[in-house]
């Protein structure tokens, strides 16, 4: 009888390791992740699960949380369509440790629309209220975030509105034409990073003034302004960068835009060598509106021509799913081990 518990003592670690957390991402177009907070062992898996609109699962730190933390995890942007119902894309990492993991959406970053200073933020094994690096503190610290940009938006806003209103001086109306104080933020894309047909983010909020740089990585593609209604064709007077062809691995073009209206802005890439670029989906929105019918997901669908969205984007973090099944096999393995012991001695 001692033998069979000795056993069962060594076995039941292995057997009670590998629990599976899943975490809905945006269900219900709600930006959140549900549960928001969770305890989890080492070895545990974490899934989530992205549900509606376009949202990251992004590690930072409780003292950045909505800033990514240097050589931390990152999802990528995951597009849902509006009418997906199953299939959805997922992202899982592996708990390696019981420090806290902290967790933010990336998407609109550094705007007042930013998702993390909405509170879309996660965390597994932080501390419990009112300990100081408790959930409730990161997320009301995403949230100060966003207050302080949507404050800083407000008052550059405040200052180009004040242009005309006063006929005091018409040497001061001159000078206030400039349609902003603050300074114009400058937004990175990455275009065919990886070899892939993509735009890297694929949307961005951006303010009047500010500037999205496209640095071409890989291959021959372009930036061309299109329409929501005809995502694949160019757009009378707008904007294109031309074929950009990259023949470094160091020394890449780039194309700059300035945002002059903050009214959507669609673009895609006009290769058609050998097959359409724009029809596999590589397209790109500036100030599209998740909420609305023209929003990113529904115009990438109309440019590939869909209904509805594919799981291919479908990843895994730290972990697949060959080592998810793997530990379940593991684990019925052990279970039948016990089973023949525990029958044999008694």
């Amino acid at each position: 009888m001692f033998s069979s518990v000795a056993l069962l003592a060594l076995f039941s670690p292995l057997v009670a390791r590998a629990a599976i957390h899943n975490i809905d991402v945006g269900a219900g177009g709600a930006l959140n992740y549900t549960d928001d907070a969770i305890s989890a062992a080492v070895g545990d898996q974490i899934i989530f699960t992205f549900k509606a609109k376009n949202h990251t699962v992004t590690q930072s730190s409780f003292a950045g949380p909505c800033t990514p933390l240097e050589g931390g995890f990152d999802s990528g942007f995951m597009p849902v369509a509006a009418n997906q119902t199953d299939n959805f894309p997922t992202y899982t990492i592996t708990v390696n440790d019981t420090t806290p993991i902290w967790v933010y959406c990336k998407q609109a970053a550094n705007t007042p629309a930013s998702h993390c200073g909405q509170g879309m933020v996660f965390a597994a094994n932080c501390g419990v209220a009112p300990a100081a690096n408790s959930f409730a503190n990161f997320k009301a610290a995403a949230l100060a975030i966003g207050q302080s940009l949507a404050a800083a938006a407000s008052s550059a806003s405040a200052a180009a509105g004040s242009y005309g209103t006063s006929a005091t001086s018409t040497a001061a109306a001159t000078t206030s034409t400039g349609s902003s104080t603050a300074a114009p933020v400058t937004h990175q894309v990455i275009v065919g990073g990886n070899n892939t047909l993509t735009f890297s983010p694929s949307e961005v909020v951006a303010a009047i003034g500010d500037i999205v740089t496209f640095t071409f990585q890989t291959k021959n593609h372009s930036v061309a302004q299109s329409s929501f209604a005809t995502p694949c064709s160019p757009l009378a007077g707008g904007f294109s960068s031309g074929f950009q062809f990259v023949n470094s691995t160091t020394d890449f073009p780039s194309y700059s835009y300035t945002v002059n209206a903050t009214t959507p802005v669609w673009a895609y890439c006009q290769q058609t060598n050998p097959g359409s670029h724009c029809a596999q989906g590589m397209v790109f929105a500036i100030n599209a509106v998740d909420s609305g019918a023209k929003n990113f997901t529904a115009f990438k669908n109309a440019a590939m021509g869909i209904t509805n969205a594919s799981s291919s984007s479908s990843t895994s973090g730290n972990t697949s799913s060959g080592v998810i099944s793997s530990a379940s096999v593991n684990v019925a393995a052990l279970s039948l081990v016990l089973a023949a012991v525990l029958a044999s001695v008694l």
